[in-house]
């Protein structure tokens, strides 16, 4: 437990003596109890688990030790807040607290510490009872995901939020933003964590910095979680390492949009190892970004094309709201464009272009050759529907259909 300074500094200095991972930690501590007793053992006892190497490490007080002890307990006893903005509560939680993620402890190496920030006070919110899965489930994908894959993230997330799940995802740009923001707009009342953010820095900054105000609205909605000590900054290896939380903390993984090879399939991958369910959204055969959903759906994984689909395979959960989840398939995609404005109505033309687009991504010459219009007519009228909500323009100057919002 942290709730002394002398416990802070015992934890601490086990996570960061080098060479003692998360593995090492969990046995030392299974073996010896609390760090302050492992750090008490004789060099024979603690050889009798670890190398000698290890044990030597063991040994030795880190450098780095008391700047952190200073950080993290200054951190801990200062009001919570991201910049000037007061959000929260703070916690250290270490593998013995009570608050401690039980999700987190059937992974193969849960972390020895973990950072928390928001509202605390609902943590036992991924703690259910043994013989219940966390009301919670992951929503990753690309960072540069298309239109329809940000819109499809948002409004998957709105209802399952609505239905009494907890949205977990990374904080990135792109699906992970999109799917906090609708995880934050449909939030059930009965659910006061709307969506978890698992980050890959320490928790004293925000990273990417475009989603401070998001990391705000998370904070005041649900809880900010990294198992990076303070001062970390934007590590790339962190990332993908991250991944396991997210996965271990859901009870099902949703890939909205993903390239063959990205951070989504790799928690789309733990979440399989760890007996979860994983659901993909499939996308069009030519784009890059539906590849690693395709392939996961190959390999297993279920096509969802609503949020009832993901509601359906969790059914059996009690604590779902019946009424919402028993809702009809909202997210249905339509083959009429329902969200154009009366003004698009008058532009005839712009619904007939609307028709040569297809469900593909398509380049301005092709639509040229489909259509017989002139470059400046097209123009005009992608333009037209752009505005209207009925499609979006993706990277390479390709324009896309985008299903209805109902």
């Amino acid at each position: 437990m942290v709730s002394t300074r002398e416990s802070l500094k015992a934890w601490l200095r086990l996570s960061l003596t080098p060479g003692v991972g998360n593995v090492t930690a969990r046995a030392l501590l299974h073996r010896f109890g609390l760090p302050e007793a492992i750090f008490e053992q004789s060099t024979r006892e603690l050889q009798t688990l670890v190398s000698g190497a290890m044990c030597q490490q063991l040994r030795l007080v880190p450098p780095s030790l008391d700047v952190a002890l200073e950080t993290t307990w200054e951190w801990l006893q200062t009001p919570a807040h991201l910049g000037t903005t007061k959000v929260g509560h703070k916690r250290v939680l270490t593998l013995a607290d009570k608050d401690y993620p039980s999700s987190l402890m059937l992974t193969p190496d849960p972390p020895s510490l973990l950072y928390v920030l928001g509202q605390t006070q609902y943590l036992r919110c991924l703690s259910p009872p043994s013989n219940q899965a966390p009301l919670a489930i992951a929503v990753v994908g690309s960072r540069n995901p298309t239109p329809q894959g940000r819109l499809n993230a948002h409004d998957f997330a709105v209802h399952l939020a609505q239905a009494g799940l907890t949205v977990v995802s990374g904080l990135a740009l792109g699906v992970d933003t999109a799917a906090h923001q609708g995880a934050l707009k449909g939030g059930h009342p009965h659910c006061p964590l709307h969506t978890v953010a698992v980050v890959g820095t320490g928790l004293d900054r925000v990273y990417p910095h475009q989603n401070h105000a998001l990391a705000l609205e998370i904070a005041a909605n649900g809880l900010l979680i990294s198992e990076y000590p303070l001062n970390t900054p934007p590590i790339t290896s962190n990332f993908p390492q991250r991944n396991r939380l997210i996965a271990g903390l859901s009870q099902g993984c949703l890939v909205v949009e993903a390239a063959a090879r990205s951070g989504s399939l790799i928690t789309a991958k733990q979440a399989l190892d760890l007996g979860k369910e994983v659901f993909a959204i499939p996308g069009s055969i030519h784009t890059t970004v539906s590849k690693g959903c395709h392939d996961l759906i190959k390999q297993g994984a279920k096509l969802v094309d609503c949020a009832q689909d993901i509601l359906e395979e969790l059914k059996d959960l009690p604590e779902l709201d019946a009424h919402n989840a028993a809702a009809p398939d909202l997210w249905a995609p339509s083959e009429e464009p329902e969200t154009l404005t009366e003004s698009a109505l008058h532009h005839p033309s712009a619904l007939k272009v609307l028709g040569y687009l297809g469900q593909d991504p398509v380049g301005l010459d092709e639509l040229q050759l489909r259509s017989g219009l002139s470059t400046s007519q097209l123009q005009a009228e992608l333009f037209q529907l752009e505005m209207n909500g009925a499609l979006g323009r993706l990277q390479g100057g390709l324009y896309q259909k985008l299903s209805p919002r109902r």
